[in-house]
């Protein structure tokens, strides 16, 4: 595995173990714009919004 790849995934999973700790402020405002800018669809950044989307929608309780 690249060292890039390397230190995105870890990022990904230091992230994903600090989402459980969040308290309920406004995650679903950070969700929204997540959403929006992974759909641009424009690289990696898009990518890693549209996983982080997924990460915070899986730990939240739904808006409606």
């Amino acid at each position: 595995m690249s060292a890039d790849i390397s230190n995105l995934v870890s990022a990904q999973d230091a992230a994903a173990r600090r989402l459980g700790c969040w308290p309920s402020m406004r995650p679903y405002d950070l969700l929204r714009l997540l959403q929006l800018v992974a759909a641009e669809g424009v690289g990696e950044l898009s990518e890693e919004a549209e996983w982080f989307a997924r990460e915070i929608a899986a730990r939240i309780p739904s808006e409606s």
